[in-house]
């Protein structure tokens, strides 16, 4: 039996700005104080964590000084080893100041094209200092309001020349270093390129180093435009691009809302579960979601002990599922195991077309065959809910 406790090896992960998220949002100020990113490490150690993950501007702020910064860096090292957490992803923040408001490397104006650049390239230097292998890339403010604006293909692009040149970087300087693009369809922007997993597979086709470039899915930006995210995942994982993966929850057709994970639709994070547990997936678990703005630190240690417990419990249920004798016969039965039937439809050869197109198929006989959906569901719903 799964004690629910988290282990270094489930290599669960929170961001600064998750656990250190001080409850402010369009509609009211803060309610919990400002926590150091050392601090936060300690935060995460305390509730189990294998792993603390940073914006650039989390860790240091955008203007602080050569000094401040090192002594920031020092204690938020001090953290690392006093706990044994590790930095695995590092990212950038391409979104907050103001220079960024009609994008960063899709902006019309080269000068914000070229800080961008630059801001980028510092950000990879400090995760890397910190011994990340992967780095984010989420185009916040790469979109419209209106298409007048801007030119899609010119954006297009703008933001292929981008990525082209960090992976270059990266090669340049040897670094260790995988970048891992984040889709979201919009908020802020009205409309944000490349808004699908399925966009953002497509884009990386056309790099210069493809090899280099994954993604890292995000529940809630693919559930608030109401798409199965696990199906997502899944065309990422076959395609090998499944680099990182940014754990939440989410209500379809509302804000980004980051609610901790298993909260919102329990089915759709157990299938997930199951999914990266089937495959064995092997990256971080990362948890990308918010404390309720009603806690105060301890309740947002509540939240990431929740995020770790429910994906523990679903992780359980997986291998129940796997196990369970009744399922897996009825899933045996659905996909034709044991049918005395021969296999039609195999790989492609001249024979094989040529049987093909002389069998006989009863479409009658073969249409009422209730395929028993209704029962499998139910038998998930059962497990789910503890009852069997």
């Amino acid at each position: 039996m799964e004690t629910y406790t988290p282990r270094p090896d489930h290599k669960f992960t929170f961001g600064l700005w998750t656990v250190g998220n001080t409850g402010r949002d369009p509609f009211g100020n803060p309610v919990r104080e400002t926590k150091t990113p050392a601090e936060l490490v300690y935060l995460l150690a305390e509730v189990g964590a294998y792993g603390v993950n940073f914006h650039d501007n989390d860790l240091i702020p955008i203007d602080a000084p050569p000094s401040q910064a090192e002594s920031i860096k020092k204690e938020f090292r001090k953290a690392l080893e006093d706990t044994g957490l590790v930095v695995p992803m590092a990212t950038t923040d391409l979104f907050h100041e103001a220079i960024f408001k009609d994008g960063a490397f899709t902006s019309n104006d080269p000068q914000v094209r070229a800080f961008a650049l630059q801001k980028a390239i510092k950000a990879i230097d400090l995760g890397i200092e910190f011994g990340a292998k992967i780095f984010v890339l989420w185009g916040g403010r790469e979109g419209t309001e209106t298409d007048s604006s801007k030119n899609a293909l010119d954006a297009i692009e703008r933001n292929r020349e981008a990525i082209n040149y960090l992976c270059n970087y990266a090669l340049d300087q040897k670094y260790d270093l995988k970048f891992a693009l984040e889709a979201k369809p919009n908020e802020p922007r009205g409309d944000i390129y490349n808004p699908t997993i399925g966009h953002m597979l497509a884009l990386i086709e056309h790099l210069d180093h493809p090899e280099m470039v994954g993604v890292n899915p995000e529940v809630a930006h693919e559930q608030m435009s109401g798409l199965n995210f696990m199906h997502g995942v899944a065309q990422a994982w076959e395609a090998g691009k499944l680099f990182h993966i940014d754990l939440n929850d989410q209500y379809p057709g509302r804000y980004d809302q980051d609610l901790r994970f298993g909260s919102r639709d329990i089915k759709a994070a157990f299938y997930l579960v199951k999914f990266l547990e089937d495959v064995g997936y092997s990256g971080s678990r990362h948890f990308d979601a918010h404390a309720y703005r009603s806690e105060d630190f301890d309740g947002v240690k509540d939240f990431a002990r929740g995020c770790m417990r429910t994906y523990l419990i679903l992780k359980e249920k997986a291998a129940r599922f796997n196990q369970d004798v009744e399922i897996q016969d009825l899933l045996s039965e659905i996909n034709g195991i044991n049918s005395p039937q021969p296999v039609l439809a195999g790989n492609y050869s001249t024979e094989n077309v040529r049987i093909l197109k002389a069998q006989p198929f009863d479409r009658e006989v073969i249409a009422r065959r209730g395929l028993k959906y209704e029962r499998l569901d139910q038998l998930t719903i059962d497990l789910l809910l503890g009852v069997r």
